[in-house]
């Protein structure tokens, strides 16, 4: 934990995500992010000569009529979109058995939306929240303000201990009046929300994104094992053997299909990420899904 939070560490880790997003947004995600995510409305530019096979529709009639040639109205799509990231700072995020914590995977996959954003010209706010809402960022472009929301997610200490995802959403409700894209990262393990996951997705274009760690679905036999609560500190030893990794298994698959099986009854489209797997894949899969559908 004191090498995480060495700032020459914090510095070299930022600089670490800011080059492989970069590269996957200009290579992979800016083009999907732009067809899925679009913006407001198409405004007037300006008139160019008509052309073979323009819509006769667009024909600036007022304009043709002043000159000896025939000219069409251009527009362009008023694109600017606020991006909202919500991120569950709670300390489930400090675990992980793979390669990286639930929290790292979270800040990698936020500054990859926050870049794919402001390569398309949008604002990104950023909300923390456990179980109160810990830090808010105002929404701006920019890659200095990217860079900042990278720090935020990767050093921000949670005063809370339990986690509450409505409290984001509630937060969410009183500081976006217009209608924002919304990416919440968390792995979803709480009761409660699904009102709160409700009523924001009729304001905004929600889409959840759950973090979780393979360990977290199954477990292996290691006879007998202490289990922390990472939110009170208690430690509770348990035997795995017997029927308990079967118990745990099938109570992990319940709990994981009845997310899902909420997301899916408020036609929310969700990305699912595991620690140790690549999430470029998933979010391509996410927008093309999304390109489908719309």
């Amino acid at each position: 934990m004191t090498e995480a939070r060495d700032p020459k560490e914090i510095l070299k880790r930022i600089r670490k995500i800011e080059i492989v997003t970069r590269r996957l947004v200009n290579e992979q995600l800016a083009g999907s992010y732009h067809s899925v995510f679009k913006g407001r409305g198409m405004n007037f530019d300006d008139v160019r000569l008509y052309q073979a096979g323009d819509d006769i529709r667009s024909i600036d009639w007022n304009v043709s009529a002043r000159s000896d040639d025939t000219y069409v109205k251009t527009y362009v799509e008023e694109r600017e979109l606020t991006v909202m990231l919500l991120v569950d700072v709670s300390r489930d995020g400090q675990f992980g058995t793979r390669d990286r914590l639930k929290a790292d995977v979270a800040a990698e996959v936020g500054a990859l939306l926050a870049f794919s954003a402001i390569t398309n010209n949008d604002r990104v706010g950023l909300v923390l929240f456990s179980d109160v809402v810990e830090h808010f960022v105002p929404p701006k472009k920019g890659k200095s303000h990217v860079l900042r929301v990278i720090r935020d997610i990767l050093t921000f200490e949670p005063q809370g201990r339990g986690k509450r995802i409505e409290a984001g959403l509630d937060f969410l409700g009183h500081i976006a009046r217009r209608k924002s894209v919304v990416f919440m990262l968390s792995d979803f393990y709480a009761a409660g929300w699904e009102p709160a996951v409700r009523i924001a997705r009729r304001r905004h274009d929600l889409v959840p994104v759950m973090v979780t760690d393979p360990l977290e679905d199954e477990l292996r036999g290691a006879g007998l094992v202490a289990f922390e609560d990472p939110k009170s500190g208690e430690v509770l030893w348990r035997h795995t053997g017997g029927g308990f990794l079967s118990r745990f298994k099938k109570r992990a698959a319940d709990n994981r299909q009845a997310r899902e099986k909420a997301f899916r009854r408020m036609k929310l489209d969700f990305i699912s990420l595991r620690t140790g797997e690549p999430y470029t894949q998933a979010l391509m899969q996410y927008f093309r899904l999304r390109a489908r559908r719309h």
